[in-house]
């Protein structure tokens, strides 16, 4: 038994004492280890190769004109390096304003009448300068025309879009992202507003909708989308409005009205007032001739006075009588 239980050992003892065995379990082992690095191998270069494919996907985009992130935060600020040394020829027309200040804001061109739906700036003296981005943003439009003295637009974020009008010298393209302060275009003219000289102007518009620029100068570009907001909730409540105009009424005051008119009734008060048959059948009342001539016809007829007595009978009672008297006188 002991014998057999030494068997295993001494054969294990005896391939170690091989000069191949070591060799043999040292390459052994290098395989092994050379395995499971190269399976961690793999493993590190797939989960590099999904971080890659990910990374693509965010940036598939990239290389196209992107919106600022960070546009609201800036301050809104005049198209011009010196706003200081700058006037507005021509102010925004405000449907709210007096009516002087609007007939000031209107540009007279061809015969006709046009709001102003911006501000025309330029330089004290006249002469031309650089416009400047008001905000940072993406260049969506470029477009040369006389009347408006050329274009240059803008995009920003939440539809809010800056335009620059009656420029020349037009220094960025369609696609462009263009930092606040960036010289874009050099001041010009219009023929739709040549009495303003060598100018810009400048609009500001969120959603296509024309703002006053002067109402968000030095403000952060997220004070438009607040007024906006503020404009639109005050627009969103006519029916309220109207209702109580409703209360007020035209069409009341004017049943009002008729009521205190009135034709037809007082035609008919009028009427009963006249009323021609009415007191045409009273006076027929008070006289009545037709009722007394029946009443005198049917006594003669009937040969009898107002008494009963009938005429014939008397006369023959006063004969009878006469006659006995002359007979006793005789």
């Amino acid at each position: 038994m002991r014998e057999e239980e030494k068997k295993p050992t001494s054969t294990i003892r005896r391939i170690l004492k091989q000069r191949w065995a070591l060799s043999a379990i040292y390459i052994a082992s290098a395989a092994i280890i050379l395995a499971a690095a190269f399976l961690l191998q793999n493993s590190f270069d797939d989960s590099a190769k999904d971080g890659k494919e990910e990374s693509a996907e965010t940036g598939k985009n990239y290389g196209e004109p992107s919106v600022e992130v960070n546009s609201n935060l800036e301050t809104i600020k005049m198209p011009v390096a010196d706003a200081d040394k700058s006037v507005i020829k021509k102010q925004f027309y405000d449907v709210n304003a007096d009516e002087k200040a609007q007939e000031e804001a209107l540009v007279f061109y061809n015969n006709r009448y046009e709001q102003n739906k911006g501000i025309d700036i330029a330089m004290e003296d006249g002469k031309s300068f650089d416009v400047k981005a008001s905000l940072s943003g993406n260049v969506t439009k470029v477009q040369d025309d006389a009347l408006l003295g050329n274009l240059v637009e803008v995009e920003h974020e939440d539809g809010v879009v800056t335009r620059y009008q009656s420029v020349k010298d037009i220094k960025v393209a369609v696609g462009d992202k263009v930092k606040q302060g960036q010289a874009i275009a050099t001041a010009g003219k219009s023929q739709i507003n040549d009495e303003a000289g060598v100018h810009v102007h400048f609009e500001i518009r969120k959603d296509n909708i024309a703002l006053n620029p002067l109402d968000f100068v030095d403000k952060q570009a997220s004070a438009i989308q607040s007024a906006t907001e503020a404009e639109a909730d005050k627009e969103e409540t006519p029916a309220v409005e109207g209702s109580e105009a409703d209360k007020e009424t035209p069409a009341v005051e004017g049943s009002e009205a008729d009521k205190e008119e009135t034709p037809a009734v007082e035609g008919s008060e009028a009427d009963k007032e006249e009323t021609p048959a009415v007191e045409g059948s009273e006076a027929d009342k008070e006289e009545t001739p037709a009722v007394d001539e029946t009443d005198e016809s049917t006594d003669l007829e009937s040969g009898t006075d107002e008494e009963g007595s009938v005429p014939g009978e008397d006369t023959t009672e006063e004969s009878d009588s006469l006659k006995d008297s002359l007979n006793q006188s005789n």
